[in-house]
């Protein structure tokens, strides 16, 4: 089949998000064909250039979301008066429309750090989110009919309808308070949000000859599948393996109370109409799933389908049966008593990921400095790379800290010290890869405090390494029962349960032995790419016929176009079916004889 991949900053292009398993699901579905729809999201990730593209991709269009280019569009005076009505409509849904996941059951509350109870949440309703899909639907008529929308949606006449929108009867308190600069700044926003509306992708050579559209996330890269639908019918699948409502929630806190609440209006519509509208919604784990439910997402339409990584770099340690004999020597060295276990080889606990403040790596520092006492000549390597200058900011404290926390150790007199804590980064020595960094620890721990699909951990048990976590977002689905877990921010927890596994080495292997068992059966690429097949061939199957094929005499004929038309081959050649001739034969009419 064609399918239609719509991302926005992710593939094609170098070191998008999810740009990854894109590109890993497009090798592994090479008996289909892709059309790439991709939003660029800065000037320099068009100069960082494409990844390498595999040939079933047939074509790839591109669009700017952080430039508008001018289209050059007049609009007449008709025109304007469509564009003044639909953009209203718009506006007034937005406020007066309910923010989703604002209210809660009496005498309950989220607890800090995870997802909302499902169906706790006010959701848009349904006059507010029909009016939205029809304002939306008719601003796209419009680009389409008159050639685009930027200079419009630029103009006074947007932020005037906005303005009437706000003060009108039955506006929400945060939208009645906006200010003039509050509605520049929104409109904005919208602008920026709206500017897929205004591209010819939609016709029949584009999005409309597709067989299915495959949104990467939600939010704006979804925004083409709903007006392919709108136009052509075709079907829409979603994968969120990071919600983009809940992102939308934590990002412009500078931005005044009356930008964030339409703004969070707007997004919030957007995703119910997203969710309402797709065919099948893909959480990439059960924390995503949550979140979906609590944003509106019908549960009947959820299908969740974990990421898919690459095992082959990990394959080497996992498999190594030196590891094996390393843990055999440890457990006849503890048998033999205390004394020759203390001087055998020291422990080393291995942190791996990018340094930030979510990944607290202060209480791991903390944590450790415990480690260090119940178990002296323990080592803590963290190998990563700050993100932007806040991740530089918070390495420099932690280097700071672990200096204050450590003193540098000597051997002897005459020896140079050193910390047992190391800071590193990849490429370095010992340090070439992520499989490099797991073959030489004994413990793999992760100390965040948020986190949503962690795939350094499965990086660790592709490795066959036991783990110690902290209780963050979808941290329990993956390890399962193959490592500990621990309440974030608890350093004394985080301590007990490494020097636990540090001490008995029979329980680590037993641990690394099922968490790779686990890591191989539920996060490969082969079960990823599998899933999705199963999973387009599903939705086409579901999916009534939007081009007819006729017969001779002008009739429809159902299924005549099977899939295997797309495979060349001598069984695309239509061959004569056996008909029973009581299918074919005219029955006698039934008379009543009436007397």
């Amino acid at each position: 089949m064609r399918i239609g991949l719509l991302t926005e900053g992710g593939y094609p292009y170098v070191g998008g998000e999810g740009g990854v398993w894109c590109d890993r699901l497009v090798r592994g579905l090479d008996r289909h064909e892709f059309d790439v729809y991709a939003f660029s999201t800065g000037q320099a990730q068009e100069d960082a250039g494409w990844v390498e593209l595999p040939p079933q991709v047939q074509r790839v269009r591109t669009a700017p979301l952080w430039v508008a280019e001018e289209d050059g569009v007049v609009h007449g005076r008709r025109a304007r008066r469509r564009f003044t009505e639909h953009y209203g409509e718009l506006a007034a849904a937005l406020c007066t429309a309910a923010e989703p996941g604002t209210a809660q059951r009496p005498g309950t509350a989220p607890r800090p750090g995870t997802a909302p109870r499902p169906g706790t949440a006010e959701k848009p309703g349904t006059a507010e989110a029909d009016r939205f899909a029809n304002a939306l639907h008719g601003l796209a008529e419009l680009a389409r009919d008159e050639g685009g929308l930027v200079a419009a949606l630029r103009s006074e006449q947007a932020v005037r309808a906005l303005e009437r929108a706000c003060r009108a009867p039955g506006a929400r308190r945060a939208a009645r308070e906006a200010r003039v600069p509050d509605l520049l700044a929104f409109a904005d926003h919208l602008e920026r949000a709206l500017r897929p509306l205004s591209l010819d992708w939609y016709e029949e050579d584009g999005l409309g000859a597709v067989d299915l559209c495959h949104a990467a996330s939600g939010g704006i890269a979804a925004l083409p599948g709903l007006l392919a639908r709108h136009f052509s019918g075709v079907p829409l699948v979603v994968t969120e393996y990071g919600v983009r409502l809940r992102t939308h929630y934590l990002t412009r806190p500078d931005a005044s109370p009356a930008v964030r609440s339409l703004l969070a209006a707007f997004h919030g519509l957007l995703t119910a109409e997203t969710y309402r509208a797709a065919s099948y919604l893909v959480p990439g784990n059960a924390h995503a799933r949550r979140w979906q439910e609590r944003c509106g997402a019908d549960r009947a339409k959820l299908r969740t389908i974990h990421p898919g990584l690459d095992a082959t770099p990990f394959a080497r340690v996992g498999e190594d049966r030196r590891t094996e004999d390393r843990e055999r020597d440890e457990k006849r060295e503890k048998q033999e008593g205390q004394e020759k276990r203390e001087h055998a080889g020291p422990h080393t606990l291995v942190w791996l990921g990018r340094v930030e403040p979510a990944k607290d790596l202060v209480s791991l520092l903390h944590a450790f400095a415990e480690v260090r006492a119940a178990e002296p000549g323990t080592r803590l390597r963290i190998v990563g790379r700050p993100s932007g200058p806040e991740g530089e900011a918070y390495l420099g404290h932690c280097r700071a800290l672990a200096a204050q926390l450590f003193p540098d150790e000597a051997d002897g007199p005459h020896a140079v010290g050193r910390n047992p804590v190391s800071f590193e980064e990849l490429g370095g020595p010992g340090a070439e890869t992520t499989a490099d960094v797991h073959a030489g620890g004994t413990v793999t721990v992760l100390s965040s405090v948020v986190e949503g699909f962690p795939v350094g951990l499965i990086e660790a048990m592709f490795c066959g390494r036991a783990t110690v976590s902290t209780d963050v977002g979808a941290v329990v689905e993956v390890i399962g029962g193959t490592g500990l877990v621990v309440p974030p921010r608890n350093p004394r927890a985080l301590a007990e349960a490494c020097v636990s596994l540090l001490r008995d080495p029979e329980r680590r292997a037993r641990l690394g032995a099922a968490a790779r068992a686990r890591a191989l059966e539920l996060f490969s690429v082969e079960q990823n790419v599998a899933a999705f097949r199963g999973l387009y061939l599903e939705t086409v199957a579901r999916t009534p016929v939007r081009r007819p094929v006729l017969d001779g005499a002008g009739a429809p004929q159902p299924f005549a176009a099977p899939a295997e038309a797309h495979v060349p081959g001598h069984w695309t050649e239509p061959t004569p079916r056996a008909v029973p001739t009581w299918a074919v034969e005219t029955p006698e009419p039934v008379t009543e004889t009436v007397r």
